[in-house]
């Protein structure tokens, strides 16, 4: 029987298509099928890159005797996580419950009504490592469904009840909560090679931006020191694509040596925008060439057809991981020659013994070479060996918040590097968002592919991250439907999203009902969706001192500051914009021609500060896109640049120099 997958907008669940099982999308039918055949459903979410949910298709999707027990026996529906979400969040807080752990591929099975009665990851074709094989599993609950109805019925009653519990945490109770986040921070700070906590690990972005943050406004020396070094321990270790450029998804050790190989665009806008600050407050070339470095990969390799950015890079290719990637000492002499070869083994950490599979090594650079011409030229080399190499495949879905986040990455870092080339990028991937993804009613489409949109809304992140790189593209270049389209969004989160209690939930008030309403204030990989909006009201409280947003932002840190307070490695955007708000709104109105060299030179001067709390708005001096921009004229026909501290302002400035 042919499944239902190949019209999907989602290449994860066109990776399905042809599997012997008969796959459904997440849909009011499949689950009618279910109660019309009394049987359970299952439910497998993974996302296109992920490793581990390659191997599960291989071994029992792919397999045609599991496909046929599993067709007879239940209703298999199929879940992208990255195109939905909501979905995948309802389900991994009931896997978590259920089994103390979560991951993906994330294996639940449900009534008919949705409810969760088993849970469950990874499962292999044979037993192995104390895990039972996947067709046991099946047999397992085919018999409970069959004979222990009643307690399946319970169970999963009982898990809907406690997926419906919202426990709020307490606000925080510290007298400074960025001093008692640092001290809490550097408890897990590893000493040895540097990020919290032991392996894996995983990139801490949003703490970073907090931690630097911290430094450029109170000049806390243990903040700015946790910062550098993790920042450095992961450029120069294998979880950096020292060839190529670019972040992998995590490491697997705690030296930053062996990454999971998948490269993610969230990691990698995230990880943009944090270089670019590390640069422009310090200055370290090490910095400035990281970043440059990624929004190099982030346009070479994820850049579609539509000019949007594709969501990942997967971490095999030819059925292996890791294999594009990684060297041996052989393969450097045979490619670069005796003499060059040896210095490649040197200067990357590559020995006999390798520190990946059958004698491989992933790259680490842990100085710089003396000689940066010769470096270069063994890169390009080993470039041109690495391009005729199987490539991982991409997923080349666009995810509205991704985009957002690299948009608002490319913005900052054209101005800051000054590369006009990330800016043009940012804003055609900005006009995609805006053209494709942004309806006509000011709701927001989460994915989109090949230039179709997908049928998913929007969920907060998405709504909270375009508008943040909306307003990214706006400080950059002064033009007014960036920040009319942030309004949009904004407007929305504040009509259709709220908690009631200051807060806001993950999905709209008209989205799809699942067993609860998601509304989790962590960090993970990419900002929470709160977090994220924190930040996006703090400047648009900014930019136009509408008490509206100002107000909505105090009340968002009331309900967010708990889970900074106990929490923080989880809490980097909140602290971040807890920052932020703290000192400022500082602003920075610069007014000129836009193409006048001297406009130019004022922007990239503002966009140099460090302050957390700053907030950047450029005109014409003639029209006035937001309130910050009112009463700013050019001075003596001159651009300038006005500097104000909550809308009370300096006398302007025309010297790029006195800006600063």
């Amino acid at each position: 029987m042919a499944n239902r997958l190949a019209s999907a907008t989602s290449p994860y669940l066109q990776q399905h298509a042809d599997n012997p099982v008969d796959w459904w999308e997440w849909s009011p039918e499949a689950f009618a099928q279910a109660r019309s055949r009394d049987v359970p459903v299952l439910l497998s979410v993974g996302y296109a890159a992920c490793h581990w949910c390659h191997v599960m298709a291989h071994e029992s999707f792919e397999d045609v005797e599991t496909a046929e027990y599993l067709n007879t026996h239940f209703v298999p529906i199929k879940v992208d996580r990255e195109e939905r979400p909501d979905i995948d969040a309802v389900y991994m807080e009931a896997t978590q419950a259920m089994t103390g752990q979560g991951g993906w591929p994330m294996t639940c099975v449900l009534t008919a009504d949705a409810e969760p009665f088993f849970a469950g990851t990874y499962f292999p074709k044979e037993p192995r490592h104390g895990m039972p094989a996947f067709r046991q599993v099946l047999d397992a609950l085919r018999s409970a469904w069959e004979e222990r109805r009643d307690e399946i019925a319970a169970l999963g009653s009982d898990m809907a009840a406690h997926l419906s519990r919202t426990q709020p945490m307490p606000g925080s109770s510290a007298v400074d909560l960025g001093a008692h986040a640092v001290a809490q921070l550097a408890e897990s700070f590893d000493e040895a090679h540097a990020g919290f906590g032991s392996a894996p690990k995983f990139p801490p972005s949003m703490v970073c931006e907090f931690l630097l943050r911290r430094a450029a406004r109170t000049d806390d020396v243990a903040a700015l020191r946790m910062a550098e070094r993790t920042l450095e321990a992961m450029a120069r270790g294998g979880l950096y694509d020292q060839l190529g450029g670019g972040f992998a998804r995590y490491s697997v050790d705690a030296r930053w040596d062996i990454p999971h190989f998948e490269k993610m665009l969230y990691d990698n806008a995230l990880l943009l925008r944090v270089y670019v600050h590390w640069h422009r407050q310090g200055g370290s070339e090490l910095a400035g060439r990281a970043a440059r470095e990624t929004a190099d990969f982030l346009l070479r390799e994820l850049l579609t057809a539509e000019g949007g950015l594709a969501s990942a890079l997967d971490a095999d290719s030819d059925g292996e991981e890791g294999t594009f990637y990684v060297w041996s000492p052989a393969e450097l002499r045979s490619m670069l020659g005796e003499t060059e070869g040896r210095w490649a083994c040197e200067v990357f950490g590559v020995s006999p013994a390798g520190n990946f599979e059958q004698g491989t090594s992933t790259l680490r650079l842990d100085r710089d070479p003396t000689d940066p011409e010769r470096f270069e030229s063994v890169k390009r080399q080993l470039v041109a060996v690495r391009d005729k190499r199987t490539k991982p495949a991409r997923d080349d879905k666009v995810v509205a918040s991704w985009n957002g986040l690299a948009v608002a990455a490319l913005a900052e870092a054209a101005v800051v590097l000054d590369e006009p080339d990330y800016l043009a990028a940012a804003a055609t991937a900005g006009k995609l968002l805006l053209d494709l993804h942004l309806g006509g009613d000011g709701r927001l489409r989460r994915v989109s592919r090949d230039g179709v949109a997908g049928s998913p809304d929007g969920v907060l992140e998405d709504y909270a991250c375009v508008a943040d790189g909306f307003l990214a593209l706006f400080a950059a270049t002064g033009e007014a439907r960036w920040f009319q389209a942030a309004l949009t969004l904004v407007g929305q989160v504040l009509d259709r999203f709220p908690d009631g209690r200051g807060g806001f939930y993950d999905t709209a008030a008209d989205a799809e009902t699942l067993l609860k309403r998601p509304q989790d204030p962590a960090d993970n990989a990419s900002p929470s969706g709160q977090a994220m909006l924190l930040t996006v009201l703090t400047t648009m409280a900014g930019l136009t001192g509408e008490e509206r947003y100002a107000e909505a932002a105090a009340a968002l840190v009331g309900q967010l500051s708990g889970l900074a307070e106990r929490a923080a490695r989880f809490a980097g955007q909140t602290l971040a914009a807890v920052e932020a708000l703290a000192d400022g709104p500082r602003q920075v109105a610069v007014v000129g021609p836009r193409d006048d060299p001297a406009t130019r030179a004022l922007l990239r001067a503002a966009h140099r500060l460090s302050h957390p709390g700053l907030v950047i708005a450029v005109g014409d001096g003639e029209t006035a896109v937001v309130t910050l921009l009112e009463h700013r004229s050019l001075v003596g026909g001159r651009p300038a640049a006005y500097l104000c501290h909550d809308f009370v302002c300096d006398l302007p400035v025309t010297d790029p120099a006195q800006l600063v």
